[in-house]
């Protein structure tokens, strides 16, 4: 593929960054179409989640992707920005934050980001809308345990600096989704980064819940489960790491 072209539309206010770069995408926007806001009145996480930052507080964005995969494959382009914010943090901040599967980075038990990546099928191309949030200095919800960057590393950045270097971390990794050896070294690079594999963890689901361990990703970006010995895959769910010791949760 040819160098993409950033082309990044900043809101003072907008309700959701997704939604904005999705109505975009069904209207023939290109690849590199980012949504950068400084703050969403209805911004969101998975199943319909609100995403809550103060004003200023949190790189609130999302980004226009038309790789050559199949809707199966949508977990591995989640990977790919997911590695390239977690690099772009680390170029800045020194914190080097762990993934956890599906979508969200954390240091040890606390949040400091999420991902919400939305398939545009329009005339049969595949569009991905990936919006991020980072947390730079927002408390977050008190119902979740969350953290943010300049708690990690008392470094206060700012949200465009670490957009600039997130997408410089991203071309490259982009690029990887365009080849089967690409997305092999990608895949790599996503397997290193995680922490939820060797976990018992529970993957909850609108269906219900399996708890097992998780020992694998598979070639789409799927987790694979062992649950009492039979090996599950899974594209899509909740993912709840299980400590046996004292039964908590995060």
């Amino acid at each position: 593929m040819n160098s993409i072209v950033w082309r990044i539309e900043h809101f003072d206010e907008v309700d959701s960054t997704n939604s904005w770069v999705a109505q975009k995408a069904n209207e023939g926007a290109p690849e590199g179409l980012v949504a950068f806001a400084d703050f969403q009145s209805a911004g969101r996480g998975r199943l319909e989640r609100t995403w809550e930052s103060s004003r200023g507080s949190s790189l609130l964005c999302s980004i226009l992707l038309r790789p050559d995969l199949s809707p199966d494959q949508l977990q591995l382009v989640v990977a790919c920005v997911a590695l390239a914010a977690r690099a772009a943090i680390v170029r800045l901040s020194g914190v080097r934050p762990a993934l956890k599967w599906p979508n969200d980075l954390i240091v040890g038990d606390a949040k400091l980001a999420g991902l919400l990546a939305e398939i545009v099928l329009v005339d049969e191309r595949l569009a991905v809308v990936v919006g991020i949030g980072v947390n730079l200095t927002n408390e977050g919800p008190g119902n979740v345990l969350t953290t943010n960057v300049r708690n990690e590393s008392g470094v206060t950045i700012s949200a465009p600096a670490l957009l600039d270097i997130l997408l410089d971390e991203l071309e490259p990794r982009r690029v990887r989704l365009d080849s089967a050896e690409g997305r092999v070294q990608l895949r790599e690079e996503y397997v290193r980064a995680l922490a939820t594999l060797g976990q018992r963890v529970r993957v909850e689901q609108r269906s219900g819940a399996l708890v097992g361990t998780a020992t694998s990703i598979d070639d789409m970006g799927q987790l694979v489960l062992d649950v009492d010995g039979d090996e599950i895959a899974f594209s899509v769910g909740d993912v709840v790491h299980v400590r046996p010791d004292d039964g908590s949760r995060t």
